[in-house]
């Protein structure tokens, strides 16, 4: 621990640069993810009320429901073309610029939905959740987001990272995640913002941490492999190492970018069709949705459908279980910084597959809780520990390690495309799991958590089995031991099929 102390002490250029990353990336993202419960009933008040005012007949509760389910579904509009729309922009120009365009439109988006109320205008804040959504996907409780800034962000933050700090590096977009959601659920008590008079302030929070990044990132390099890699400027590769890690020996640093560009020399950054088309990439892209879909559907939706429920058979007040709640979010963000100071000393599938079968284990006895909580009342308070026990779990393990893994199985000329790859599967997962989780919850009830359970221990079985060790190693020498168990598959079959050939020809024989 006193070495990581003391790396970021000597990294603290770096160090500053992830928190201007942090703060308008993903931060942005697990803000607005869980801002728009505290407003829900205030939005829906004020366009009932200006209909009203309007039209001289208040609205009817279905077409209330179906103005709302527009401004929520927006937002997942505009985070789609976001998705679809990063990958070429981050390419093409930079995770620097691309940030910094991206600023400028939240900043416009916030703008419109903090002058709604006095425009007396709902369908400006439609238009701002639906800019919002081009700069941030939303994929409700999910880790990843793929909107511009969290694309960027991701690829940014892990391409300024030394070696060393990879791992690190890598899980700080997770940390400034888990922060968005804290510093939502702290502005959202009704002590602060969470109030009729202040929706819109609360909803407009985001435009004042765009303006931070927005004024500071200019003063920082662009990524080091992007200049080398792709714009082919030594120099200034250099001189970004040099103003990012301070004065030091980066050879190893320097002579991993450049067995990457010798491996990827005339390969330009590929789009997604061509990602798709390549056999070579094809075991990362497994990887990569193998990861996202067992986050996906590793239980978190279903104990935060339970929370609520699960605090008030406990007995607890009304008035405290807000500040329950909002001791989860710390919790989450406690666990993930953890697991951004052991990440680069224990790897990465250690943290995986250990983290989904203590989830597992934790749900196992969550629902054991629940089933018996009828017959002996001190049960409620046992699941009440279990639910801070699941997300200390979620954030020490996979909440951390999946964005690191992400950033490290792909190359840069497939990495970009690959996220949008990734965004897309975690949009439709959601689509798919938003439509059938309420389902699953109205026929299973609390034994919903046994599909998560199967779900969890797969997931650790097929990580130990084939997900290799990123820690440590250069992309180049990832993609090497990628490429090495698909030859070692590719030989295996053809010696059996050779054994069959051999047995057939000697039985005609």
């Amino acid at each position: 621990m006193a070495g990581f102390l003391s790396d970021l002490v000597k990294y603290r250029k770096l160090l500053l640069m992830i928190v201007v990353l942090g703060i308008g990336g993903t931060h942005l993202s697990g803000f607005q993810m869980s801002v728009i419960n505290y407003t829900s009933p205030y939005v829906q008040k004020f366009v009932n009320e200006t209909w009203l005012e309007r039209y001289g007949s208040a609205l009817h509760q279905e077409t209330l429901t179906l103005l709302w389910s527009f401004i929520v579904s927006l937002y997942c509009v505009g985070g789609m073309i976001g998705c679809l729309c990063s990958g070429y922009l981050t390419a093409k120009y930079g995770k620097k610029k691309c940030l910094l365009f991206n600023d400028v439109v939240l900043i416009i988006a916030t703008l419109h939905t903090g002058f709604s109320r006095r425009a007396k205008s709902f369908e400006m804040i439609l238009i701002g959740r639906f800019l919002e959504g081009i700069g941030a996907a939303l994929p409700l409780l999910c880790l990843l987001h793929f909107g511009i800034h969290m694309n960027a962000h991701v690829q940014y933050a892990g391409e300024i990272s030394p070696r060393k700090l990879r791992g690190f590096v890598n899980v700080t977009s997770s940390v400034f995640l888990a922060l968005g959601k804290a510093v939502a659920r702290v502005l959202g008590l009704r002590d602060l913002l969470g109030t009729e008079d202040m929706w819109n302030i609360l909803l407009s929070f985001s435009g004042l941490v765009a303006l931070i990044q927005l004024l500071f990132l200019p003063f920082f390099p662009e990524s080091p492999p992007y200049l080398l890699l792709q714009k082919g400027d030594k120099a200034g590769c250099l001189k970004a190492m040099k103003e990012l890690w301070g004065e030091g020996n980066y050879h190893t640093e320097f002579d991993d970018m450049m067995k990457e560009k010798a491996v990827t020399k005339g390969t330009k950054i590929m789009s997604v069709l061509e990602v798709l088309k390549e056999p070579s990439v094809y075991p990362q892209l497994s990887t990569m949705l193998l990861l996202l879909l067992s986050l996906q559907l590793c239980g978190l939706s279903a104990i935060t459908f339970y929370t609520t429920e699960i605090f008030q058979t406990a007995n607890l007040q009304e008035s405290i279980i807000p500040y329950v709640s909002l001791g989860v979010a710390i919790s989450e963000l406690i666990s993930i910084i953890f697991c951004s100071s052991i990440i680069d000393r224990f790897g990465r599938r250690i943290l995986l597959w250990g983290g989904y079968l203590l989830m597992a284990l934790i749900l196992v006895l969550l629902e054991t809780s629940l089933l018996l909580s009828d017959q002996f009342l001190w049960m409620r308070y046992c699941s009440v520990i279990l639910i801070f026990l699941f997300i200390i779990a979620y954030g020490i393990g996979p909440a951390g390690a999946v964005a690191s893994v992400m950033n490290e199985i792909f190359t840069l000329s497939t990495r970009s495309s690959a996220f949008v790859i990734g965004g897309i599967v975690i949009w439709l997962g959601l689509t798919f799991t938003g439509m059938i989780f309420p389902f699953a919850v109205m026929l299973l009830g609390p034994f919903c958590f046994l599909i998560f359970i199967a779900v969890l221990v797969i997931s650790a079985v097929l990580i130990y089995l084939f997900l290799p060790e990123t820690k440590g190693k250069s992309t180049s020498e990832i993609t090497e031991e990628f490429r090495a168990r698909r030859f070692k598959k590719k030989r295996h079959q053809t010696v059996e099929k050779n054994a069959t050939e051999e047995k057939t020809f000697c039985t005609k024989f």
